[in-house]
């Protein structure tokens, strides 16, 4: 079982938040997409770490990422990008328990915000969605 302080110390150095914003799209147009996801991905011989951690977390889904390139390995992916368990499981850990590198802590604050946006559908205003790309541009 992992600890608390393991899975912050195991995001430090290999987890990302991120938020892609469709630039297509617009409200005018259609509907706004926005998607915030949280993921940790690790060379393919520590998949059992990854799988120990979405048991951690009780939620999101495994995913091989084949790569041929010279010099790189095969990965498996933990990500978490449903609305409802980013909100509920991911964003109160780590209010809870703090990152410890800055430009991590950094981005879990401004994914924190552009989600509570998009649960208060503010991403289906102009307005709303512009102040979501200025968040997400700032992010790493």
């Amino acid at each position: 079982m992992l600890s608390a302080e393991y899975v912050v110390g195991l995001v430090d150095g290999e987890g990302s938040f991120s938020v892609h914003v469709a630039a297509e799209h617009s409200v005018a147009k259609r509907r706004a997409k926005v998607e915030p996801r949280f993921f940790v991905k690790l060379i393919e011989r520590d998949k059992r770490l990854l799988e120990e951690l979405q048991a951690f977390f009780n939620s999101g889904t495994l995913y091989f990422q084949r790569d041929d390139r010279p010099n790189h390995q095969h990965c498996y992916r933990y990500e978490v990008y449903n609305r409802e368990e980013l909100a509920m499981t991911i964003v109160p850990f780590f209010e809870t328990h703090p990152l410890r590198t800055i430009s991590k802590q950094r981005d879990f604050l401004f994914f924190r915000e552009i989600l509570a946006r998009v649960r208060r559908k503010e991403h289906f205003t102009e307005t709303g969605l512009a102040g979501i790309r200025v968040l997400q541009t700032q992010m790493h």
